[in-house]
């Protein structure tokens, strides 16, 4: 294991630990001259309202993008998994999105978020033009917008997964349950369901990393706009270390994020863990 081990530390392991004392210094992103000054950067972020939005506004988009992205998936998995000639076409429809690239995927959901754009259009077409609105550019449904992009685009990764786990489901459990008179929503709440938590377990997990580390799409649509409504902390990041020229105090954003995703990654796999145990 010793080679593998000696690779992984010099990509990986090094470098982050390399990139991590940054967040310590003043580092400006020009030259070699920086100073060490403690924990300033740290306080400065706590300080600091729009980091503080930022950071309420990356929760609130993870949390929604996970729920709605999950239960979505669950929901489309259900019904490829039933016996339906189209279903092997519906798998691919309902993924295909899966594998554009989110810059691609923004760039697309930016023009028909336009006033004039295709979603707009069609609802002044059909008669409910009072339901028009500014999507990108009203700050009270401009984060909704950005996650309708995310969920839209990823519903069918978690799909696949939970495909997964329907498939490993023992049909005799279903047919036992059927004979004993369960119906539908019994044999999904009692056998079903159980059975599918460590796909649900890998489904939360990665919409979380994914929800807190969003970025193409935030930037792309509206660059955390209008004002910081829709600021995250990978925008943030990256405005203050390419536009502000402020590396050290970027990379201590990105610090305090790296913690937050390993803590969740880490209650996740916890609990993966203890239900495998029991």
């Amino acid at each position: 294991m010793i080679p593998a081990l000696a690779l992984y530390a010099y990509v990986v392991l090094i470098p982050s630990a390399r990139g991590t004392g940054y967040a310590f210094t003043d580092w400006t992103g020009l030259g070699s001259g920086m100073n060490f000054i403690g924990l300033d950067n740290f306080r400065k972020l706590f300080d600091d309202d729009i980091a503080k939005d930022a950071l309420v506004q990356t929760v609130l988009l993870t949390i929604v993008i996970t729920v709605v992205q999950n239960a979505l998936g669950l929901l489309l998995a259900l019904g490829v998994h039933a016996r339906i000639k189209s279903r092997n076409l519906l798998r691919v429809l309902f993924f295909a999105p899966a594998v554009m690239t989110p810059v691609v995927t923004a760039y697309l959901w930016r023009y028909l978020y336009a006033p004039d754009g295709a979603i707009n259009s069609t609802l002044r077409a059909v008669g409910l033009e009072g339901l028009r609105q500014d999507w990108l550019g009203d700050p009270d449904i401009a984060l909704w917008s950005v996650s309708a992009i995310v969920i839209w685009q990823f519903s069918g990764y978690s799909m696949v997964i939970f495909l997964a786990g329907l498939q490993s489901v023992p049909p005799e459990l279903h047919e036992a349950a059927d004979v004993d008179g369960a119906g539908p929503v019994r044999r999904f709440t009692h056998i079903t369901l159980p059975l599918l938590k460590p796909a649900i377990t890998i489904n939360v997990m990665l919409a979380l990393i994914g929800g807190f580390k969003l970025f193409d799409q935030v930037y792309v649509t509206t660059g955390g706009g209008p004002g910081h409504s829709t600021e995250t902390l990978s925008t943030l990041i990256y405005k203050n270390a390419f536009q502000f020229g402020e590396f050290g105090y970027s990379t201590a954003i990105a610090v305090v994020l790296a913690v937050i995703v390993a803590a969740v990654s880490a209650v996740q796999y916890r609990g993966l863990a203890s239900r495998k145990g029991a």
